[in-house]
C-alpha cells in the first residue's frame, strides 16, 4: 500500500487523514509536527476589572477573523 506524502498535506488534510487512520503513528507525528511548527496564538491576560471586559467583543471578533483567514490559507 502506498503511503501518502504527509509533508505535502495541509494541516486540515492531514487531520482528516489521521481521523480515518488513527493507528498510523507516522501520520500522528506528522500532524503534531505541523501543529507545533505554527506560531502560538495571541495570548491575553485575564480581565482584572469590569472595564477590561468592555474590550472583549473586539478581541473575540479579531480572533474569529484570524481563524477564518487561517482556514482560507489552508
Amino acid at each position: 500500500m502506498n503511503q501518502p506524502n504527509f509533508q505535502n498535506m495541509s494541516k486540515k488534510e492531514l487531520l482528516s487523514y489521521y481521523v480515518k487512520h488513527r493507528n498510523e503513528d507516522e501520520a500522528f507525528y506528522a500532524l503534531m509536527d505541523k501543529i507545533y511548527a505554527e506560531p502560538p496564538g495571541e495570548i491575553h491576560p485575564a480581565p482584572q476589572s469590569i472595564d477590561d471586559l468592555k474590550n472583549f467583543p473586539e478581541l473575540l471578533e479579531r480572533k474569529r477573523q484570524q481563524e477564518q483567514e487561517n482556514e482560507l490559507q489552508q
